[in-house]
């Protein structure tokens, strides 16, 4: 409103010499003139306290606009040097596009159930852990897992951390310990780092006991060297059987996601009939490296990255959803 009385003042004084008229009306009394002058600014002025609605809508579009926020352009100068980070990383990791970003989580989590046909006996009745393969959700995403630990490589760790990449693991004390510092990198980097068992064995063949001891030993290892039991548990090759989920249960865990694509670093293996990608899948690969496979970790998240930004999905954190 400053800004519209100022102007008002300077139009009002144009006006109030103009009123004066020619040289022999000087004659007049001073001070009559100049009690008109004032009476005239006054009346401008009390004008635009009053909100002659056409001053200042006019005086709006003069006004120099706001500035935002400090806080505002920082966040939005912080978007775009993010943005700008993870598609020079992309270029750098010879992807074809940049990856795309999962939406934030939901606030109240979806229900996890067993698969249908994939429950044991006593599964809801004894609150067994459940094994899915899918989590209930309609964005398009998909949550990378990798199991075991057998190869170690430092790049893997780089081009996941550069392109802000989240996944989850599931680790074999006989694979780890010759390198639990890898891991530990890894934990560092906000990975979650599950259970695999001790030693990676069929467990249907094995005892109560014995499988119990396979993870609930593992369960120790994990909270000895990384400083957490974990709650989720992935039984070696995906196969199980109640003995298996009711062992998980008395080691303190809670659920048992298996898979629903397994990607390689040349093909991928499909769980379902149409050979696709569904929204909530759950992708399963390995650590592997050049002695396995015909290429790295990295030749392997090349493709998966690939494949599932050309449709359109993202890769979000499964324990998210949890």
């Amino acid at each position: 409103m400053r800004e519209v009385v100022q102007n008002d003042k300077s139009r009002a004084s144009r006006r109030v010499s103009r009123a004066a008229g020619p040289a022999p009306r000087r004659a007049l009394r001073r001070r009559g003139a100049i009690a008109t002058a004032v009476l005239v600014v006054a009346a401008l002025a009390g004008g635009c306290a009053q909100g002659d609605s056409s001053e200042v809508r006019g005086a709006a579009g003069q006004q120099a606009p706001k500035a935002p926020p400090a806080r505002a352009v920082d966040g939005a100068a912080k978007a775009r040097e993010a943005r700008a980070a993870l598609a020079a990383a992309a270029k750098r990791w010879d992807l074809k596009k940049v990856p795309l970003t999962a939406p934030a989580p939901p606030e109240e989590k979806p229900q996890i159930k067993a698969r249908e046909g994939f429950e044991v006996d006593g599964q809801e009745e004894d609150s067994l852990p459940p094994v899915f393969t899918t989590v209930p959700t309609k964005e398009k995403i998909v949550f990378l897992t990798i199991d075991d630990g057998a190869e170690k490589d430092p790049a893997f760790l780089k081009m996941m951390s550069e392109l802000k990449i989240p996944y989850t693991v599931f680790l074999t004390d006989e694979e780890i310990k010759d390198d639990y510092g890898y891991f530990k990198k890894m934990q560092a980097r906000g990975i979650t780092l599950n259970n695999h068992t001790l030693s990676h064995p069929y467990l249907p063949a094995l005892s109560y006991e014995e499988q119990q001891r396979e993870i609930c030993g593992m369960q120790d290892v994990m909270e000895k060297h990384y400083g957490k039991r974990p709650v989720l548990f992935r039984p070696p090759y995906g196969n199980y059987n109640r003995d298996t989920l009711r062992a998980a249960k008395s080691c303190g865990i809670k659920y048992a996601p298996i898979w629903s694509e397994e990607v390689y670093v040349d093909h991928w293996e499909y769980r379902e009939w149409d050979q696709d990608l569904h929204p909530g899948d759950i992708v399963l690969t390995h650590f592997r490296g050049t002695n396995d496979w015909d290429g790295t970790m990295t030749d392997m998240v090349r493709r998966f990255l690939n494949r599932i930004t050309a449709d359109g999905y993202a890769v979000a954190r499964l324990e998210d959803y949890l």
